[in-house]
């Protein structure tokens, strides 16, 4: 009775200890923010200014350029620097029968505190893609998501 029960523990813990060393994530806070034709977000460093400024370019889309997430994560893991993958999907208005779609990624390491990652589409892509109607970002440990934020349209 006693080794079943010592067995019984054994194979309690263990099965804490395994399931502990998965990675854990979050996603804080998305801040999306257009870019002027500079490659600005804003032009003083005060927060009214910034919102001020976005509302600017908000209204005028000829002055913007490319719009860029600023992200904010925490992840934990057993693994020290543990490889992960911050994923910014996109939607946009329709052409054709479909609406647009692109993914942005980034490669960052899990280190047990939290961090800021700035994700931007530019450029011709911006062009092409024509205006955000949604967003999802989530955090990736190898294949498993172990956060997520995303828009209230996704």
């Amino acid at each position: 009775m006693r080794r079943s029960c010592k067995f019984l523990s054994l194979v309690l813990f263990l099965a804490t200890a395994l399931s502990g060393m998965a990675a854990t994530g979050k996603i804080v806070k998305v801040l999306p923010h257009f870019l002027d034709l500079k490659g600005r977000h804003m032009l003083a460093p005060s927060l009214y200014d910034r919102d001020a400024y976005q509302a600017e370019l908000r209204k005028h889309p000829e002055k913007r350029s490319g719009v860029r997430f600023d992200v904010q994560w925490r992840g934990r893991s057993a693994v020290q620097n543990e490889p992960a993958t911050i994923r910014v999907e996109l939607r946009g208005t329709a052409k054709g029968d479909l609406p647009t779609q692109t993914t942005l990624e980034l490669p960052v390491q899990i280190t047990g505190t939290g961090h800021w990652a700035k994700l931007t589409l530019d450029g011709e892509a911006y062009k092409n893609f024509g205006e955000i109607t949604a967003w999802r970002v989530t955090l990736w440990a190898r294949e498993e998501m172990i956060g997520e934020q995303k828009s209230f349209l996704w």
